[in-house]
C-alpha cells in the first residue's frame, strides 16, 4: 500500500500534465471536479507550441549540449577513473582527496568563476560554453574509480604477464566490466544537462541558442491563459528523459549493483 502511495505521488503530476496536454480547447481544466481522462483527446496542442515558439530548435540545442557533456564524461571520467583505480603514481591519494573536496562545494559557489572563465575563453553566448563546465563531473570520476576498483586485480596481473599495456588493459579488461556504470553516468549526465536552467540562462543571450528548459519560459507569457499548451511544452521537455532511461535501464540497474557491491 505504501509503495502504491509513493508511486502515485511520484508519477501523478506527470500523468496529470500529460492528460492536460491532450485536452481539447472546449474542455474546462479549471472545473471543480476535474476529469483526468480527456473527453476529446488531441495532439494539436503540441503543434501549436511548435508554431508559436521554435521549440524544436531549443530541443536541438539541448541535444547538442547533452551530447557534448555525455561524450566528455564518458571519455574523461573513464580515463581518470581507470588511472586512479589501476595505475600507481606519486600523488594519487592527493588527487583523489582533491576530487572528494570538490564535492563539498555547492555549484552556486563556483558559478561566478565559471562564467568569468567561459567568457575569458570567448565561449559566452555559445553552446560549447554551456557544455564545458559539465563535460567532466567529479562525482562521475569517483563512480568510475569505484567500478574499476571492483574488477579483480588478478585480471590485470594476468594481462601484465601476457605483455598487455595500459591501453590494452583498459580496452579489453576494464571497459567490458564497467559498462553498467557507464550507462549510469550517461543517464545522470543527460538528465543533468537536459534539465539545467540556471547555467544556460546565464551564459546565453541569443534566443535562438536557448536550450529547451530556458526557451520554455516563453510559454508562461505567450500561453498564460492556456494551461493545455504549457502542459504540452512540459511534456516535450520530459519525454526525451523517459526515452533515454528506457533505452539504458537494463544497464542502469547493473551499474547500480556494480557501485554497491565490490568484488
Amino acid at each position: 500500500m505504501l509503495l502504491v502511495l509513493v508511486l502515485l505521488l511520484v508519477t501523478g503530476p506527470f500523468l496529470w500534465q500529460l492528460s492536460t496536454s491532450l485536452k481539447g480547447a472546449t474542455e474546462d481544466v479549471y472545473s471543480r471536479t476535474p476529469s483526468f481522462l480527456p473527453d476529446h483527446p488531441t495532439i494539436g496542442n503540441y503543434g501549436q507550441v511548435a508554431d508559436a515558439i521554435p521549440v524544436w530548435t531549443y530541443a536541438l540545442n539541448s541535444v547538442i549540449v547533452a551530447a557534448v557533456c555525455i561524450t566528455g564524461n564518458v571519455v574523461g571520467c573513464t580515463l581518470a577513473g581507470f588511472a586512479l583505480a589501476r595505475l600507481r603514481f606519486r600523488g594519487a591519494k592527493l588527487v583523489l582527496g582533491l576530487f572528494l573536496a570538490t564535492l563539498v562545494l555547492p555549484g552556486e559557489v563556483t558559478i561566478v568563476s565559471q562564467y568569468v572563465l567561459v567568457r575569458g575563453l570567448g565561449l559566452a553566448d555559445n553552446l560549447l560554453g554551456v557544455s564545458l563546465p559539465g563535460a567532466i563531473a567529479m562525482l562521475n570520476v569517483l563512480l568510475m574509480r569505484t567500478a574499476f576498483a571492483a574488477v579483480p586485480a588478478e585480471l590485470d596481473q594476468a594481462a601484465l604477464v601476457d605483455g598487455a599495456g595500459v591501453w590494452q588493459r583498459l580496452w579489453h579488461i576494464g571497459l567490458p566490466n564497467v559498462r553498467g556504470m557507464l550507462s549510469v553516468i550517461v543517464i545522470f549526465t543527460f538528465i543533468g544537462a537536459w534539465d539545467d536552467f540556471l547555467w544556460p540562462l546565464i551564459v546565453l543571450n541569443d534566443p535562438q541558442k536557448y536550450t529547451l528548459t530556458v526557451g520554455l519560459q516563453y510559454l508562461d507569457g505567450t500561453f498564460s491563459a492556456n494551461p493545455r499548451l504549457i502542459a504540452a511544452g512540459t511534456m516535450i521537455a520530459f519525454l526525451p528523459i523517459v526515452v533515454v532511461f528506457a533505452l539504458c535501464q537494463r544497464f542502469f540497474f547493473k551499474g547500480v549493483e556494480e557501485g554497491a557491491v565490490k568484488g
